[in-house]
This record gives structure tokens, C-alpha cells and sequence, in this order.
């Protein structure tokens, strides 16, 4: 799913530090209170700034995703005071995080952010100089750029792009063996798409739109036999657009199964949560990323047709669009599928979902890919076109689609973007239906690995380089 968990929550100033005792203590029990799941502890002992900032729900939605997504603490060290916080290198059991925390003058926590961890700028050249860059058949930029952005990825990982210039296609794919990043032909392998597939949902969302089947402003609440708690009203388009108000994931989701969260949130579960646990942030219309809301749409959309969202994807756009190599569930895709890993380039299993499987359920290759972005350069394809249209601005740099983020270049031209991250996989797809540029990368890094974010950054570099040959 989508990995925008890494954010800062609070910077409430603190006008001195306290004795670091006193951080010893905070940071001590905060890891005790995480790792047992005691949450409302850990807001009890935010100042009232922070918890004004942050409020109870908030507080326990963040710090669940932060255990999905990285699992318990394991140890941590104090490496310094940097600014108004203590920083500690903090050894997740997924991957090693810098956790920063501030006190106020009556040792509550009124600062709190939680960031990749980055060594020296001296030690990562030291590690990295090792690291071989022999993909000497590719373009010189083309090289520099996968190389810079892979090289930190451990052995064993895998990427493929997809580089789509002017209509013309070319496919690039590496491996990183022994420290040695080289070439490997990969466009036709199966990666997870992870939030890619918010995309297909939107698309399959449109198309029975096309076609006249239910309507953008539809309620979805009369295809459940049941109100919805508060009496709430839920919209297609909001939950394609994500301004529907609900939260990024039910809390009713059981994460404990970290290495497959998604599998056992089924047709009860989302009753439940709707009849019972439904509370939407909508005071007012904002933009608010959901996977609850596109695994909703996904689902729903299912039911509206009496068939199931994988039924729909299979014959609205993988038949169509000849995508022969798109898949539905990671089960007996034997060596087409490029093994998962974890941070530390070892292999995880892959996620399977139920009834929130159009928030991230699709796997696919390069070249797959490629052929539903091509069809989007054909104007005759109407609805990947109702898919591009802007349905809400979300500041002067940002609007949303129905699945799509419409952003602009350094060119100030827009262009169309998505990414996707599960434990064993990072992608990222951009285009532009202008200059018919395009870049899909798919890879096995995890999206908890701390540099996966290089993933996008190298998206959007070979995007620019697409639109600096026009």
C-alpha cells in the first residue's frame, strides 16, 4: 500500500532540554508502551500541545501503521541532541529508524518524529564504494541514475522499468549480486504493484460509469442491507479521490499478522466496521489518503455488478488491454514471480487480500504496465480518460483524479503518478499524456526498507530526463 507513514506529527519548540534522565526515561517507557501496545499511554504522556495536535485516534492509527509497517523495538541508542530533540538510532525489527523526541519543561513529550535513519555521509561512501555499477549497456544517464538510487538496496534486489519516450518503448531491468549492480532481462517477471492497483480500481470505477451502470455521485450505501453508523453517506467518487473522510485503515484491522495483514479482513469485518466503527473526519471536504476507502470502492463496485472486483479487473482491463501477465493472487506463479524482500534483502511472503483488495491486491510486470499506459495515449479509451480528469485540488501543485495524482513537472506541465509499497515491494508509474513519456518501475524492495523512497526519486528523475530530450 502506499507508504506515506514517515511523516513529522508535531514540532512544538522546547525552549531547553531537560537533564538527559529525563529523555532516558521518556524514551524508555514510550518503547515499553510501544511494544506492548499501550497507546493510550503513550498520549497520556504528551504534553497538551501535542495531544491537541495530535488527538487520541490519531495518535493510535499512526503508531499502528508504524508497527505494520516496522514491527517492535528492539533496542535503541542515544546518538545526540540535534536542535530541540534527543535523537536516538532506534533498531526496528524490520528496519533501523531515527526516532526524535522533545520535552517540555514538565518532561512531556511535545515533539515526536519518526524518520529513516542516516548514517555519516563519510560511512555510507565507505560502504558504498564497494558497490559496482556494471550496467555499462544502458544509456550514461540512464546508468548514473539507476545506480546512484539503487546501489543502497541490499543484494538480491531486483528492479525493471519500463522507459516509454515519445511513444517509443525501452525495458531496463538490473540485480544487485555480490555488490555488483549489472543487468538482468526482467519486463515479463511479476512484481506486487501495492498502490498501483488503486488505479485498476478507479478504472473499473469509470468504466461502469462509461457505461452507464451507477453514476460518480452514487451513494454506495444502498447496495448494504444495513445503515451505516451516524448515519454516514459514502460517495464512489470520494472514495476514488480519497475525500470520502475515512481514515487510512479500519481499526478493526488485526495487525498482528504482520507478514500478511490484509488476508483475514473479510466480508464480516467490513460489515462490522461499517455498521458499528464507521466515523468520517468530514467537518469539512479534504484530501485524506484511505486504502480503507479504495478497498471499499473496490468491494462495492464487486457487489454492484453481483460478481467480485477481481472478476471485473480480469475482464474490464486485463482482457482488454491484452495484459496477459497481470495477476490476482501471488499463488503458482512459480519463476515468473520475483521473490519479496525485507529491509534487509531478505525474502517475506506475499501479501494476500480479501474484501480491501482494490486497495493494493494486483501484481504485474513492467511490460504489462506498459501496455495500460499506452492506453492512455489513445484518446478513444474514454474511460481511462474520466480517470485523468481532475475531481478535487488539493493545494497549487496537487489535484486528484479518481485514483490518479495530477502533479507538476519542473516545466510546470502535469503529469499523471502513482506508487505502491508492501513489505516485499516498492513501485512507482508517471506519465504524461502530452509528450507521451512515460516511466513504470517495479521492484522488490520493500517499502519499509529506509531508502525506498529512492524508488520514486528515480521515477521522476527519468521522467524529467524524458521531457529535457523533447
Amino acid at each position: 500500500m502506499k507508504k506515506i507513514f514517515l511523516l513529522l506529527l508535531v514540532s512544538l519548540t522546547s525552549l531547553f532540554f531537560a537533564q538527559s534522565a529525563n529523555y532516558k526515561t521518556a524514551a524508555d517507557l514510550f518503547q515499553n508502551n510501544y511494544n506492548s501496545g499501550n497507546y493510550n499511554d503513550i498520549f497520556n504522556s504528551f504534553s497538551p500541545e501535542m495531544q491537541n495536535a495530535l488527538p487520541l485516534e490519531d495518535t493510535k492509527q499512526f503508531l499502528s501503521n508504524l508497527k505494520l509497517q516496522f514491527g517492535k523495538i528492539e533496542s535503541k541508542e542515544f546518538i545526540a541532541y540535534q536542535e530541540t530533540y534527543a535523537a536516538y538510532k532506534t533498531k526496528f525489527e524490520k528496519a533501523v529508524l531515527a526516532v526524535n523526541i522533545s520535552l517540555n519543561d514538565q518532561n512531556k513529550i511535545n515533539g515526536f518524529f519518526v524518520k529513516p535513519y542516516e548514517k555519516s555521509e563519510e560511512n555510507r561512501v565507505q560502504e558504498n564504494s564497494k558497490t559496482v555499477n556494471a550496467l555499462r549497456q544502458f544509456p550514461k544517464s540512464v546508468s548514473e541514475a539507476i545506480f546512484l538510487n539503487a546501489k543502497d538496496f541490499p543484494n538480491n534486489t531486483q528492479i525493471s522499468i519500463a522507459y516509454i519516450e515519445s511513444g517509443k518503448i525501452h525495458f531496463y531491468g538490473i540485480i544487485k549480486q555480490n555488490d555488483t549492480i549489472k543487468s538482468i532481462e526482467n519486463h515479463n517477471n511479476v512484481f506486487e504493484i501495492g498502490s498501483i492497483t488503486k488505479t485498476f480500481t478507479s478504472t473499473v470505477l469509470a468504466s461502469l460509469v462509461e457505461d452507464k451502470k451507477i453514476n460518480l455521485n452514487d451513494n454506495i450505501n444502498s447496495y448494504y442491507s444495513f445503515p451505516f453508523a451516524g448515519n454516514s453517506k459514502l460517495n464512489f467518487k470520494s472514495l476514488a479521490n480519497h475525500t470520502s473522510g475515512l481514515p487510512r485503515l479500519p481499526n478493526n484491522l488485526d495487525l498482528t499478522n504482520e507478514s500478511n495483514p490484509y488476508k483475514n479482513y473479510g466480508k464480516k469485518e467490513i460489515e462490522a466496521y461499517l455498521k458499528d466503527n464507521l466515523k468520517l473526519k468530514n467537518d469539512q471536504v479534504k484530501y485524506e489518503y484511505s486504502n480503507l476507502g479504495a478497498g471499499l470502492l473496490g468491494y462495492t463496485l464487486g457487489i454492484s455488478q453481483k460478481t467480485t472486483l477481481q472478476q471485473l479487473l480480469q475482464r474490464r482491463i486485463f482482457d482488454k488491454y491484452k495484459m496477459n501477465n497481470s495477476f490476482l493472487s501471488s499463488k503458482n506463479l512459480q519463476d515468473k514471480l520475483v521473490d519479496g524482500l525485507n529491509a534487509s534483502g531478505e525474502k517475506v511472503s506475499n501479501w494476500d487480500f480479501d474484501v480491501l483488495f482494490g486497495g493494493g491486491g494486483i501484481l504485474s510486470t513492467t511490460e504489462d504496465l506498459a501496455k495500460f499506459v499506452e492506453a492512455q495515449f489513445n484518446a478513444k479509451n474514454t474511460e481511462l480518460a474520466l480517470t485523468r480528469k481532475p475531481t478535487f485540488i488539493v493545494n497549487e501543485k496537487m489535484k486528484v483524479g479518481l485514483g490518479w495524482h495530477i502533479l507538476k513537472n519542473k516545466n510546470n506541465s502535469e503529469f499523471f503518478w502513482h506508487n505502491g509499497g508492501t513489505a516485499g515491494y516498492s513501485s512507482s508509474l508517471a506519465f504524461s499524456t502530452e509528450s507521451k513519456n512515460a516511466i513504470i518501475i517495479l521492484s522488490n524492495v520493500s517499502a519499509f526498507n529506509p531508502k525506498a523512497q529512492n524508488i520514486d526519486k528515480l521515477c521522476l528523475e527519468l521522467l524529467n530526463s524524458t521531457s529535457e530530450t523533447k
